[in-house]
């Protein structure tokens, strides 16, 4: 399912910010970030807007800053969505950046990683990343998940899931809303053999772990929130 929430709040700036480099992973340009030599590296996937948006960049130093290799690949072909292309909408768009376009390319990414002798990867999914991050959960090519008010994802798809797994949801969210949300929650609980963690944020909006404004300290405070939840989800999981 894709909408307007999909499209909302977009970057301000695309740039190349952040303190990391682009180079080319599993055959696609690549923001890394973080120490190489780590044993374990995190794919984060993004969002409509792409690889490049800022906040998404600042998320990664974050994650590369406690000790993790961090891979933000461009999934998208360096043609992420444009809200202000009238000949282009969503649903016109999503057309030729299918998810399963998304998780064919991730698969080589994380085989391009396992070859320099990461041991662990985790991945982080966010909307439409999260469609990408749950394939790659079921295909068990990672170790554990992370998804941020996911977009795509069924509740059969969280039924094929086997691995540690959060999902951080939004109150306000006609994407994902909460029922949905507790419908995963609850397939979750019910394997005893799969750690979970699932959370709806009240007074949040879909997107809002890294589309908020920098400048409203109380959206700043609720990505930084889940920012650590997610820190906290890969420091337990990925060993």
């Amino acid at each position: 399912m894709a909408g307007a929430e999909c499209c909302s709040n977009p970057p301000s700036l695309v740039a190349s910010g952040g303190v990391g480099v682009v180079h080319k992973l599993g055959a696609l340009p690549s923001y890394l970030t973080g120490s190489s030599n780590s044993n374990h590296a995190i794919l984060l996937v993004s969002d409509i807007y792409g690889y490049e948006a800022p906040n998404l960049r600042k998320l990664a130093d974050k994650v590369a800053d406690a000790g993790y290799y961090v891979v933000v690949p461009d999934f998208l072909a360096a043609d992420p969505y444009n809200p202000h292309n009238p000949d282009r909408p969503l649903l016109v768009w999503i057309k030729d950046h299918g998810t399963d376009k998304g998780f064919e390319a991730a698969k080589l990414v994380i085989e391009d990683l396992k070859s320099k002798g990461f041991s662990t990867v985790g991945a982080a999914g966010i909307c439409w990343g999260a469609k990408v991050v749950v394939e790659l959960s079921k295909s068990k090519l990672i170790q554990a998940a992370v998804h941020l008010h996911p977009s795509f994802v069924t509740v059969d798809d969280i039924k094929g899931v086997d691995i540690p797994t959060a999902i951080l949801g939004a109150e306000i969210d006609n994407i994902s809303p909460p029922v949905l949300i507790k419908q995963f929650e609850e397939v979750l609980a019910a394997k005893s053999e799969v750690e979970s963690y699932v959370k709806i944020f009240p007074k949040v909006a879909h997107g809002w772990t890294v589309r908020y404004n920098t400048e409203d300290a109380e959206a700043v405070k609720a990505a930084e929130e889940a920012h650590q939840i997610l820190l906290d989800w890969f420091a337990k999981h990925l060993k």
